[in-house]
C-alpha cells in the first residue's frame, strides 16, 4: 500500500494485506496501519488497483470503510474480486469505476494511466502517475512474457514513450532481483501438463494451483477437454474466482466442462480432473484435508496423480511437504518437483527488471514489494543502470519521501505498522495479546483454583491445579498444591486489601518453585473465588 500525497490530494495505491505467520497464532489476516490517511481522509481522491492478488487488494473490506470509502478504480477483473470482498463483508458495494489499459484517469492535481504488463492474474496492470511535480511510475507486479496465454504482451512500447519524456520517479517491484536471466513464460508450463496428463490418462488427475491464476487454469481445462475429462473446482476461492473470470471472458470454457464432485464419482477416474485449492499446504485448505483422508466425496487412493502447480512460499514448506507425506501414504503419485517445470513465477527476473529500468530511465528510483534484501540488491541494480545511490531511497514502513524535481529527501515518519485481525482488530492490544498467545503456545499455562474466605484467610476449596501444554511429572500437581498452601499460610490477611494480592503471592511462589525445580516459564494464571 502507497500513498502520493500533494498538497490536499492524496491518492491510494493498493490496499492489500498478509498471512499470519507462526509469530502471529490465531490471527486471520495482517493488514496495514492506516492512521495518518484515516486522519487525512478527506484527501483521499481515490484507490488505484494494480492487479487482484490478495497483497494488493485483500485489505480492501477491512480499510475501505476506515477511508470513508473513497473511489476504488480498477481493471474489470480487479474490481470484480473487490466487490466480492466488501459484499462478503456486509458493506454496501458503491464508489467503483472501470478502467481498461491504456485509459487515463484525472482527479485533482493527478492523472492516472493504466498500461498492460504480464502476471500471474488477468489485467494486471502498471501506473504512470502524472503530478505537478513530475510523472511518477509505478511498475505493480510484472513479468515480460511474449507468449502470454492471452497474446496480451507487457506494453513496453508506451513504457518507453513514457520513459522517453522524463519520468521523475519509479517505484519497482524486486521480488525476483535475486534470480539472473529471464522467467520462464506461463505457455511452458501448459506443455508440461500435456505430457503429465498425457502420460496419466488412466488416472484421475488431482492439480493443486494459487485460484487466481486464470491463466494455468485456463491451460488446465484446455487440456482436460483434449484429454476428455470433466472439471471438478475444490476450495470456495477456486469456485469463486472461475465465476468472476468467466463472466468477464478471462476464463473460457465448454460450458459442461464443469460438474460437481456427485457426478464426477459417478465417472471412471481417466474421466475426471478436480482443480483445488492449497498449494501452500493451507490447513484448511481442500488438498490439505484431501491428504487427511477428511474431505467430503473425495477419497484419495492409487488411482489419482496430484500435481502441486506452486512453489513453496518461505516459511511454508513444512505444511506443503507434510500434504505431500500424506497424499504418497494413501497410494497417490504425487508430482511437486520445480525441475517438472508445472510452475514459473509471475514476477520479473533480473533481466526484466533491467529491461524495466531502462525503458523508463527514472531520475529516482525507489524498490519495493521484497524483503530488504530484495530491495537492497535492486538498488544495486539500479546503480548499474547509471541511476547514482544518492536518488535511491530504500524505505522502511511509515517513511514518507519528499520528491522535487531535483531532489528527493527523506521526509518525516507517519504512524504505520500492521494491524491484526482477529475476528475484529486487534488494536493497540495486539502485541501484548500475539506475546501472551505466543507463550502459551511455547510454554503452556497452569491454572491454580480455589476459594477463599479473604477476611479470615480459610480455604473453602481447592486448590486444584490444571495444566495445559506441559508436563511436568505425576507428583507436580501434589507438590503445587503445597507449595501454595504454604505461601497462603504466610499471609496476614487482615491486611489483604483484595485477592489480587493472593493472586501476586500464589503465582510468585509457584514461579519459583518451577524454575527452580523444573527450569520451565509456563503462564501461571491463579484463579481465586472470594467467599
Amino acid at each position: 500500500m502507497t500513498a502520493l500525497e500533494y498538497g490536499e490530494n492524496i491518492i491510494i495505491i493498493d490496499i492489500g494485506m498478509s498471512f499470519p505467520t507462526e509469530d502471529t497464532p490465531g490471527i486471520d489476516v495482517v493488514v496495514p496501519d492506516v492512521t495518518y490517511l484515516s486522519q487525512n481522509k478527506e484527501k483521499i481522491k481515490g484507490i488505484f488497483i494494480t492487479h487482484g492478488h490478495e497483497d494488493h487488494v485483500g485489505g480492501v473490506s477491512y480499510l475501505w470503510p476506515e477511508l470513508g470509502c473513497p473511489t476504488i478504480y480498477g481493471t474489470p477483473f480487479s474490481l470484480a474480486i473487490a466487490r466480492h470482498k466488501i459484499e462478503e463483508s456486509g458493506l454496501p458495494v458503491k464508489n467503483m469505476k472501470e478502467v481498461n489499459a491504456g485509459d487515463v484517469v484525472n482527479v485533482d492535481c493527478f492523472k492516472v494511466e493504466f498500461i498492460k504488463v504480464c502476471h500471474s492474474i488477468a489485467e494486471a496492470s502498471a501506473l504512470s502517475i502524472t503530478t505537478p511535480v513530475g510523472v511518477v511510475f509505478v511498475t505493480g507486479d510484472f513479468k515480460i512474457d511474449f507468449t502470454p496465454i492471452d497474446n496480451k504482451l507487457t506494453d513496453l512500447e508506451r513504457i518507453g514513450e513514457i520513459g522517453k519524456k522524463g519520468v521523475l520517479l519509479m517505484l519497482g517491484e524486486s521480488t525476483n532481483v535475486e534470480r539472473n536471466g529471464h522467467t520462464m513464460s506461463e505457455r511452458t508450463v501448459g506443455e508440461s501438463f500435456d505430457v503429465i496428463f498425457g502420460k496419466n490418462q488412466k488416472k484421475r488427475m488431482i492439480v493443486a494451483t494459487f485460484s487466481t491464476n486464470n491463466y494455468r487454469l485456463q491451460q488446465l481445462m484446455d487440456i482436460s477437454v483434449k484429454y476428455n475429462r470433466k472439471v471438478v473446482l475444490s476450495g470456495r476461492s477456486m469456485k469463486n474466482i472461475v465465476d468472476m473470470a468467466a463472466k468477464l471472458n478471462e476464463l473460457t470454457f465448454p460450458k459442461d466442462l464443469i460438474v460437481d464432485i456427485d457426478k464426477a464419482n459417478k465417472l471412471p477416474p481417466e474421466r475426471v480432473t478436480i482443480l483445488c485449492t492449497g498449494s501452500q499446504g493451507e490447513p484448511m485448505s481442500a488438498l490439505s484435508r484431501m491428504s487427511q483422508g477428511t474431505f467430503d466425496k473425495v477419497t484419495i487412493s492409487a488411482t489419482d496423480t496430484v500435481v502441486i502447480s506452486a512453489t513453496p512460499i518461505p516459511g511454508n514448506e513444512r505444511g506443503v511437504y507434510n500434504v505431500v507425506n500424506n497424499l504418497y501414504k494413501l497410494g497417490a503419485d504425487v508430482i511437486y518437483n520445480p525441475s517438472d517445470d508445472i510452475h514459473v513465477s509471475g514476477h520479473a527476473c533480473k533481466e526484466e527488471l533491467k529491461l524495466m529500468l531502462s525503458l523508463v530511465r527514472p531520475r529516482f528510483f525507489i524498490p519495493v514489494h521484497g524483503e530488504y534484501r530484495h530491495l537492497k540488491l535492486h538498488q544495486r541494480l539500479a546503480g548499474s543502470m547509471g541511476i547514482p545511490e544518492y536518488n535511491t531511497f530504500i524505505p522502511d514502513v511509515g517513511n514518507t519521501v519528499n520528491v522535487y524535481k531535483n531532489k528527493m529527501v527523506k521526509g518525516n515518519n507517519v504512524p504505520a505498522g500492521n494491524n491484526f485481525i482477529d475476528g475484529v482488530a486487534l488494536g493497540e492490544n495486539a502485541e501484548t495479546i500475539l506475546r501472551d498467545r505466543k507463550a502459551l503456545s511455547d510454554n503452556g499455562f497452569i491454572v491454580i483454583l480455589l476459594t477463599v474466605r479473604l477476611k479470615s484467610g480459610e480455604i473453602l476449596a481447592g486448590p486444584d491445579i490444571i495444566l495445559r501444554g506441559l508436563h511436568l511429572g505425576d507428583t507436580f500437581p501434589d507438590e503445587a498444591k503445597e507449595v501454595v498452601l504454604n505461601a497462603l499460610k504466610q499471609v496476614d490477611f487482615e491486611n489483604v486489601e483484595d485477592i489480587y494480592e493472593l493472586k501476586t503471592i500464589i503465582r510468585k511462589a509457584i514461579r519459583k518453585f518451577i524454575d527452580k525445580n523444573y527450569k520451565q516459564l509456563p503462564m501461571i494464571l491463579p484463579i481465586i473465588i472470594e467467599a
